[in-house]
């Protein structure tokens, strides 16, 4: 999504608090007005068609209001972002109720020309798909299954290598100077994949139990606790504090795969299953490997290309993702997805 001009700017600060009025007077009160009438109403015609204002009426009766995704939507530049401390942001500290049951049931997460491209590439994928043997299909989902679970593993601090990871996942063989921790968050990564490919509906409809379920497989051996937390947790290089009672934490899980079933579109889907598993924080370790791979299970359900991860970089991943949670901003992070899924259609398959 490309930056908002600085007179485009300048339209959104005014709506956010001079909200329900119209052209006219926007041109008369905002330094827009340094542009012609004719280019401001473009530049509205524009910043509705990227759903970040809402026009409501018609003709000169035309009035315009800031549209509820635009928090949600618009880009962030997480250099600019970053450059202010973690005591010094000003974030939303606190779990947001109404994310889920009043905000993002209402709103389309991609644009026009974003949903054209990522269409465009799960077609490519189905051309390629359909040319392969079973036996080729098995083995590409291999390999992509060792970059996934080596990728998935390296962003939370596993030091295998892609090349260890494929000895490890295929031999058996473990790494020299290498936990034994670390050798198993790959091998259960593995598994999980294994389980979603030999039970290609699991996830659907898409249930807590189900949720739940992946992540005991992902979190087996490793000493973590499974099912619904108990406990507060934190998280490091934010100010953000997730939900800590398990009652609230087990009705946002709910109301997050109600909202996933309600989504008809499977890029939306597939996206916020990464993102609001990550937010509501339902396990005391595993959160986000637990998205990548149910996220996944929810891609290759549908028909759609997996995506492996293999290119993103982890420092950036975590920094698109603190973004969520400080503003609930999936601008960053939805660059990250889009980038990763045209990878998987060109790279696999």
């Amino acid at each position: 999504m490309a930056k908002l001009k600085p007179d485009m700017n300048l339209i959104i600060d005014y709506l956010k608090t001079h909200s329900g009025v119209s052209s006219k007077e926007i041109y008369d009160k905002t330094s827009a007005s340094l542009v012609s009438y004719i280019t401001l109403q473009r530049m509205l015609k524009g910043l509705v068609e990227k759903n970040f204002i809402i026009a409501k009426g018609s003709g000169k009766g035309t009035k315009y209001v800031v549209s509820e995704a635009y928090q949600i939507i618009h880009e962030i530049d997480p250099l600019e972002y970053f450059k202010k401390e973690i005591d010094d942001r000003i974030i939303r500290k606190n779990y947001n109720y109404d994310l889920i049951k009043k905000t993002l049931n209402k709103i389309d997460l991609f644009t026009a020309s974003e949903l054209d491209k990522l269409n465009r590439l799960q077609e490519l994928y189905q051309k390629k798909t359909a040319k392969l043997t079973e036996a080729e299909y098995k083995a590409e989902m291999e390999r992509l299954a060792i970059d996934l679970s080596w990728k998935s593993s390296q962003i939370e601090g596993n030091t295998y290598s892609v090349l260890e990871t494929e000895r490890l996942l295929k031999d058996k063989e473990t790494a020299a100077g290498k936990t034994k921790n670390e050798a198993v968050m790959l091998l259960n990564h593995k598994e999980a994949l294994d389980f979603l490919v030999a039970n290609y509906d699991y996830v659907k409809p898409l249930s807590l139990h189900a949720i739940e379920d992946i992540h005991s497989i992902l979190m087996k051996e490793l000493d973590v606790e499974r099912n619904i937390r108990k406990r507060n947790v934190g998280i490091s290089g934010t100010n953000y504090r997730p939900l800590d009672n398990e009652f609230q934490i087990k009705e946002a899980m709910e109301e997050m795969c109600s909202l996933i079933t309600l989504k008809q579109n499977v890029f939306d889907k597939a996206l916020l299953i990464l993102l609001l598993i990550s937010y509501i924080q339902p396990f005391n370790d595993g959160n986000k490997r637990t998205a990548r791979i149910v996220s996944n299970a929810i891609l290759m359900v549908n028909h759609y290309c997996p995506i492996s991860f293999r290119t993103v970089d982890s420092t950036e991943y975590k920094k698109a993702m603190l973004i969520f949670y400080e503003q609930n901003n999936i601008s960053a992070f939805k660059k990250i997805f889009i980038s990763q899924f045209e990878f998987a259609v060109n790279t696999y398959f």
